[in-house]
């Protein structure tokens, strides 16, 4: 029984919380925060016109977000083991690698601009999954 806690995986569970708190704050801060954190102007209109689907999809995305917070609390022996934890630890890890990597070439790809939220986003999300992933060969043979 594994009796200290994973610091990498504990860091990535309080990032992964952060970023669902963020989306939180983006239903709350209305169409000017939709616009600032990058949802598009399509989003930002639909907010500012009292349509659902922004918030749905960000409550969503936040959802998500506070899941993989959780399994990483696990991951890290903060909380009882969750079910397929190693697999999910995995899932995760790869989401935020592949966001952080595969984003930008995308964006370019579908014809858009390399914007300041796309490097950004890109940046941190290869950030989360690095710790995720350092946590992650740490605790290996243990989950």
């Amino acid at each position: 029984m594994q009796t200290t806690v994973n610091i990498p995986l504990a860091v990535g569970a309080l990032l992964s919380a952060v970023a669902a708190l963020l989306h939180l704050g983006i239903i709350a801060g209305g169409p000017a925060w939709y616009r600032f954190f990058g949802a598009g102007e399509r989003f930002a209109r639909a907010a500012a016109e009292g349509r659902w689907y922004p918030t749905v999809v960000t409550l969503g995305i936040a959802a998500v977000l506070f899941i993989w917070s959780a399994y990483a609390l696990a991951g890290a022996g903060v909380v009882t083991r969750l079910p397929l934890l190693k697999a999910a630890l995995v899932g995760i890890t790869a989401v935020y690698l592949v966001r952080g990597i595969a984003f930008a070439p995308l964006v370019v790809a579908k014809g858009g601009a390399i914007t300041p939220f796309v490097v950004w986003s890109s940046l941190i999300c290869f950030g989360y999954g690095v710790v995720h992933l350092v946590g992650l060969v740490q605790r290996w043979t243990a989950l």
